[in-house]
């Protein structure tokens, strides 16, 4: 992914480098949760395991949610996946996401992604 601007204190632009990752991230739940206690939202957890390596999450910048039809015929829409774009304690910036029903029955488990890392360029 390309560069990103993003306005700055003092009016300067400064560059940002956006990458896709699109890896499994495992939430430390012992740290406790990120943000309010939502019906029907996963709870964010505080901090996350990527690549060995923990990231605290400081500040929820956008939430939102994804939807797709229901798989039985219904007109209804589901909630397929809840998205955070989080600023990380690290300076990072994470867009992250959250599965409803896992890909596969072998990855029940697997519902955290990391979809992109943006860091100061």
């Amino acid at each position: 992914m390309g560069p990103i601007r993003e306005e700055n204190t003092l009016n300067d632009w400064k560059i940002m480098r956006q990458e896709l990752i699109s890896e499994e991230i495992v939430p430390e739940l012992a740290a406790g949760t990120a943000g309010p206690v939502v019906v029907g939202a996963p709870l964010l957890p505080a901090q996350f395991t990527w690549r060995g390596k923990a990231y605290r999450v400081a500040g929820v910048l956008e939430e939102w949610k994804e939807t797709g039809p229901c798989h039985h015929g219904s007109g209804e829409r589901y909630v397929r996946k809840h998205w955070f774009r989080l600023r990380m304690a690290s300076g990072e910036e994470m867009q992250v996401y959250f599965e409803r029903h896992a890909r596969s029955p072998k990855q029940r488990k697997h519902r955290w992604w990391l979809y992109t890392v943006t860091r100061p360029g």
